[in-house]
């Protein structure tokens, strides 16, 4: 599903550049700056439908990213430290050589500095999108890595976006929305496992939030952390089942919808003077430059000091491609680009930016991947620690009897028991949800 969400994202993405450098383009700006209101009684909430697209919508995204780190970091691939360790150094090495590569070319405009974050990101669903058209040639556990890695990014993103995309605080609406996380916490050791009470108060928290000058979007990854994920007495998992249904609404709706709310860049006026300018020069350099070697020397150096090993059948030319791969901000990319620089003050040249560095980066992924996988055993093996490993992600049967999160395939079998053995997996019994 991550796959066809990204090359759907891509022609939302192709077919809103088309639009605006066509006669339609007028009526594509109009559209997105119709004002939309909601009024109950004298309560009332009117925003560009932009902006309703930027903040409301891509909630239901920041939900989802939240349920996906929940679940990883409590049952999934991540729960393990030593599995861990080698995506965690990566996607950290992967955030601070792009955000170095931006300061190099704006260092000295302040107002340009607030754009240092628009290249840390990756876009997992356009990344995969691009991985899917080099078919099962690719080894599952170089995806299960990207995968790993894309969760650490976007877990960053979301400290980087609360710590410093944050205007003036509302004191009176941040303690609504502390009284609502409250709530929040109650249902969740009392539990209550039906979704609606936490979707409830998680609309009256985004709210909150809008109005207290945290971004909104943040309360999407707030109300995850309390949607339980095993009650007790329960088979079923809320935060899973909901998940599952959320996100085919997102890959097909949410994203393609912002990508094309967001992506449309009018080119006339633009010339190569302007993509050399410091903003859109940085933030095309550090997805392209900056991602692949924070990626690879946070890799490299990982793997010499013994502090991780590499997954078996993935070698250094793939992980090349991987790290190129990861350059394609895009949605994260412009999300952090339009928190930064709004649109009346920073016009384009930053959503140029994003789109020529996560262009490039695709292209040269792919270009790399495919020479890699049509070599591989021209390509000497990786080096590898002494250190006892776990089998394989490939070992596990890659099939799936219902739709998936792109996550959840780092975790679709169980971990092997010892040959010959029958005793039942240990279960943990818990007195309140998690």
């Amino acid at each position: 599903m991550e796959s066809a969400g990204g090359l759907l994202l891509m022609a939302a993405a192709c077919l809103a550049m088309i639009v605006a450098n066509s006669p339609l383009a007028p009526a594509y700006g109009a559209l997105f700056n119709l004002p939309v209101s909601i009024q109950f009684g004298s309560a009332w909430l009117s925003k560009p439908l932009l902006l309703w697209i930027n903040d409301g919508l891509m909630a239901v995204f920041f939900l989802l990213v939240g349920l996906e780190l929940k679940r990883e970091f409590l049952e999934g691939h991540l729960s393990s430290v030593r599995q861990a360790v080698l995506p965690a150094i990566a996607a950290v090495g992967g955030m601070v050589a792009p955000a170095l590569v931006y300061a190099w070319f704006n260092h000295d405009d302040p107002e340009s500095m607030r754009g240092w974050a628009i290249p840390v990101a990756t876009d997992i669903a356009f990344a995969l999108g691009v991985l899917s058209l080099l078919g099962n040639r690719v080894p599952v556990a170089l995806k299960a890595l990207l995968l790993s890695l894309a969760i650490f990014d976007d877990l960053g993103a979301v400290i980087v976006i609360a710590l410093f995309y944050t205007d003036s605080l509302s004191m009176p609406s941040l303690l609504a929305a502390a009284t609502l996380i409250a709530a929040l916490f109650a249902l969740n050791r009392a539990g209550v496992t039906r979704p609606s009470a936490y979707v409830l108060l998680g609309i009256a928290l985004w709210i909150a939030v809008l109005k207290s000058g945290v971004h909104a979007t943040l309360a999407g990854v707030v109300l995850a952390m309390f949607i339980p994920l095993r009650a007790a007495g329960s088979a079923t998992s809320t935060a899973t089942h909901l998940e599952q249904n959320l996100h085919p609404w997102v890959a097909f709706g949410v994203l393609p919808l912002f990508a094309f709310a967001n992506a449309g860049v009018a080119l006339q006026g633009f010339s190569i003077g302007n993509a050399l300018e410091g903003v859109p020069l940085g933030i095309a350099l550090g997805l392209f430059l900056g991602k692949q070697l924070g990626v690879m020397s946070s890799i490299w150096l990982a793997v010499q000091l013994r502090l991780a090993v590499l997954p078996a059948e993935v070698r250094w030319s793939q992980l090349y491609g991987m790290s190129l791969l990861t350059g394609i901000g895009f949605t994260m990319s412009l999300f952090v680009a339009s928190l930064a620089f709004p649109a009346a003050q920073g016009g384009s040249l930053d959503r140029l930016g994003v789109l020529l560095g996560s262009l490039v980066s695709g292209v040269a992924g792919y270009a790399v991947l495919r020479l890699a996988l049509s070599n591989r055993r021209a390509d000497p093996a990786p080096r590898r620690s002494a250190l006892p490993t776990r089998p394989p992600a490939d070992a596990c049967d890659d099939h799936a009897a219902a739709p998936e999160t792109a996550s959840a395939s780092l975790h679709r079998c169980a971990r092997p028991r010892a040959a010959g053995s029958d005793r039942a997996p240990r279960t943990r019994s818990t007195s309140a949800p998690r």
